[in-house]
């Protein structure tokens, strides 16, 4: 799931090697969060206009979760 996630936002930047992800210990639920964190130039790249961006890669990211029985949470830094 991490190298999912570090792939697409590494095709989103102009800085990929900034692209960190890092994840947390699953919390009482069940529920893995994991932390994408970019340049900061880099910032509006991932969010995009109005969300958009981030959006989108929160919804691949839970159906690859799906997949695999998980919970996932995507904050982006």
């Amino acid at each position: 799931m991490e190298e999912l996630l570090k792939s697409i936002a590494r095709g989103l930047v102009e800085s990929p090697d900034d692209v960190v992800v890092t994840k947390s210990e699953p919390t009482s639920d069940g529920t893995i969060i994991y932390k994408l964190h970019v340049a900061e130039g880099d910032m509006g790249r991932v969010i995009g206009k109005q969300g958009r961006i981030a959006k989108a890669i929160r919804l691949v990211m839970r159906a690859a979760a799906v997949r695999t029985n998980e919970k996932i949470l995507v904050e982006i830094d």
